[in-house]
């Protein structure tokens, strides 16, 4: 019987010390599941137990910053090439050559990086939400996809990616809002996508109109926690996490844009050949793909993509796990057969 609770473990390689959550058998084909902003390892907490039950290794880290992996006072600390590196160091750890890489928001530009930067490190690699050739080429690149007849460019000059600018402009208010209060923050950010906002303006599209993504609040307003996304349990560990650390590691993910897009073209190979599975999100308003031009260059980019639209907002893997699952599972099977557990 495989593992299936995931056990904290932890690796440091130059001073750096990653945490993760680790289950399934230590023989199994390797799966390692990238989170984003302003998450942890337990945001894959329903995917982890599935695909140890199914005979894989699975592997989710806290990305530094996050949770015990380590936090840095340097903003710059938390460019790509940085990022990217941890992986390559978890990877050789668990003496693997290669794994099934799974990321979501933020690791999704550092799994489109190591398929970019190291193909040979990748058996494939599947991404929700944020697709290939936007945010992992830096911010420019995500403002000139904007759909600007929803955002024309005298109101909203980054369209939906506002937010983004406010963090370059006015980064330790935004910090300080989001730390005032981690457990409204957190219990606010994760809800479930709404059908309602399709094809209209993206709220994050008014932080700068706001001056703040409060308006002129100081801390998260408190709302009531979303079941359907997050338990209460979940929810106090995230926000004991960013209590402990704070908001600046995470949010200096946004303050490297000149500096990811000058290591993403530093890659190996831009035209991806492994297998890619991209999961969209239907009612991501921020990350939209279904109705924009968002992905085009993914589709131009990629050899063997494999597109599924799914009925969820941003938060996919905690709001439709089983979506989630399924559609891996069949990627797996029919698009990496020779890795999927025999037994």
């Amino acid at each position: 019987m495989h593992q299936l609770t995931p056990q904290r473990a932890s690796i440091t390689v130059n001073g750096h010390t990653t945490s993760y959550l680790e289950a399934g058998p230590a023989d199994g084909p390797l799966m390692i599941f990238v989170h984003g902003w302003p998450e942890l390892s337990i945001s894959w907490r329903h995917q982890l137990p599935c695909f140890a039950a199914l005979g894989f290794h699975v592997i989710a880290p806290d990305m530094r910053g996050y949770g015990a992996s380590t936090v840095y006072a340097s903003s710059d600390a938390y460019a790509q090439r940085h990022v990217t590196q941890d992986m390559v160091n978890l990877l050789d750890h668990v003496q693997e050559t290669r794994a099934v890489w799974v990321g979501h928001d933020w690791g999704c530009c550092t799994v489109w990086n190591l398929a970019r930067h190291h193909p040979d490190r990748c058996h494939g690699i599947a991404n929700l939400c944020v697709p290939y050739r936007t945010l992992d080429l830096g911010l420019n690149a995500c403002i000139d996809l904007v759909d600007r007849d929803l955002y024309p460019v005298d109101r909203y000059p980054a369209g939906q990616w506002e937010y983004q600018l406010f963090y370059q402009e006015q980064f330790e208010r935004a910090t300080q809002t989001f730390a005032a209060n981690p457990y409204n923050t957190v219990k606010l950010l994760f809800r479930k996508g709404n059908p309602d906002g399709v094809g209209k303006v993206s709220g994050t599209a008014m932080t700068r109109i706001n001056n703040g993504w409060f308006g002129a609040a100081t801390e998260a307003p408190d709302l009531p926690r979303d079941n359907d996304v997050v338990s209460a349990a979940d929810l106090a560990t995230y926000a004991s996490a960013l209590a402990a650390n704070g908001f600046h590691g995470p949010d200096s993910y946004y303050m490297n844009h000149e500096d990811n897009a000058q290591f993403a073209a530093l890659g190996k190979a831009e035209r991806l050949k492994m297998p890619v599975l991209f999961l969209a999100a239907r009612y991501d308003t921020t990350c939209e793909t279904v109705q924009s031009g968002a992905a085009a260059s993914m589709r131009e980019y990629t050899h063997d993509l494999t597109e599924v639209i799914v009925d969820s907002g941003h938060w996919m893997a905690q709001e439709r796990p089983r979506e989630v699952n399924a559609e891996l599972t069949r990627w797996l099977v029919a698009k990496l057969p020779d890795v999927f557990p025999s037994a």
